[in-house]
């Protein structure tokens, strides 16, 4: 039997579709339904399951993503801060005139970096530790190394909680600069 020229040719029967894909297709469908209006031979039962379906599946998918990338920004910010305040601190200590003097701009530079990724509640003073190779320690030729440490607080965990368990992720940085060796001996 011959086929008339203007008709077009039926597409193959649909498999059902498993699992979350089944879920999407009826969201899609019910979406489209709604600017479409009803489909021939449909009662309805199911409009707006679609919906709510699909807000529970975006629910407990989103939350933990959103958590995890403030969790993840607010650790990298600490890494930057550590980062340019062990190195600021090594370099400001290195081109001080005396170690009384180079200590408290390698203070003051540590309190900069900090502040500057939003870490002003974190002391400076306590996070840097600097330690020398050569006593005194701007003696030419020797190192200074500056080493700073960050305790980051997870975020949206209430302080009470932080008192009962450890929730931080500590960050740390190393930086060594090195003494001019053609300077002149500083005290």
């Amino acid at each position: 039997m011959r086929r008339p020229a203007c008709s077009t040719p039926r597409a193959p029967a649909r498999a059902p579709v498993p699992g979350a894909a089944h879920g999407v297709r009826r969201a899609l469908r019910a979406l489209v339904g709604r600017a479409l209006g009803p489909r021939p031979g449909e009662d309805g039962a199911e409009r707006g399951n679609a919906v709510v379906e699909f807000l529970g599946v975006a629910l407990v998918l989103l939350v933990p993503v959103m958590y995890l990338v403030l969790t993840l920004g607010r650790v990298q910010a600490a890494t930057f801060a550590v980062e340019g305040s062990a190195r600021e601190a090594a370099r400001a200590f290195v081109t001080a005139p005396s170690s009384a003097d180079g200590a408290s701009r390698a203070v003051a530079a540590v309190g900069i970096a900090l502040g500057d990724q939003g870490f002003t509640e974190v002391d400076p003073a306590a996070a840097l530790a600097v330690t020398c190779s050569a006593q005194p320690c701007l003696q030419p030729g020797s190192e200074v190394a500056a080493h700073v440490r960050v305790e980051v607080p997870l975020p949206l965990v209430p302080a009470f909680v932080r008192d009962a368990v450890p929730l931080a992720v500590p960050v740390e940085a190393r930086y060594v600069a090195a003494v001019d060796e053609y300077a002149a001996r500083r005290p």
